[in-house]
């Protein structure tokens, strides 16, 4: 059976929406749980939104990030979407419904990444298609922006690990109770 991990970024107060306040956080260490995670990869499971920002970046980090960036441009990607026409970057679309898609999708052995696409993750927690979450909760608070979870978003947790970076980012993971 394939496995779905979703891996987030987020603030203190819950904001995972463009990033950029967990530069001054990223390190050595997460660097390499990040390569760890997507080592373990044999596929990406994206929304569009988050596909179409990493695929006009990541082909032309390819030099700069090594392994990771080979892995990263190469690794098949599911982009799950009802406006893009024109798959690029490795990429399949999802047609028809997301949830039994993707359900199609874990009947394999691959294991599927997500990485940040929001609306997709809620949209498959509500499903239960999620098999573990692995969230960076990075110590600052910005006070607005997105929120990781939509309203009413409910999901029992199991906490099984954490660690803390040398930069005080919690990397916290756990399963669908």
């Amino acid at each position: 059976m394939g496995k779905i991990v979703a891996v987030e970024y987020m603030t203190l107060d819950g904001v995972f929406e463009e990033p950029v306040w967990s530069g001054p956080y990223f390190n050595e260490e997460l660097g390499a749980w990040q390569a760890h995670n997507l080592g373990e990869a044999d596929a990406l499971l994206l929304g569009r939104v988050t596909y179409e920002g990493m695929k006009a970046v990541w082909p032309q980090m390819a030099a700069e990030t090594g392994e990771f960036g080979v892995k990263m441009n190469e690794m098949p990607k599911h982009v799950a979407t009802t406006t893009l026409t024109e798959p690029e970057w490795n990429a399949t679309f999802i047609e028809g419904d997301v949830a039994e898609a993707v359900e199609k999708l874990k009947t394999g052995s691959e294991t599927l990444l997500i990485n940040g696409s929001a609306t997709l993750v809620n949209y498959l927690a509500r499903y239960n298609l999620i098999d573990e979450y692995r969230v960076m909760i990075n110590p600052v608070v910005i006070g607005e922006g997105r929120p990781l979870w939509e309203p009413g978003t409910r999901i029992a947790l199991t906490h099984i690990g954490s660690w803390r970076s040398s930069t005080g980012v919690e990397v916290i993971s756990y399963v669908p109770a």
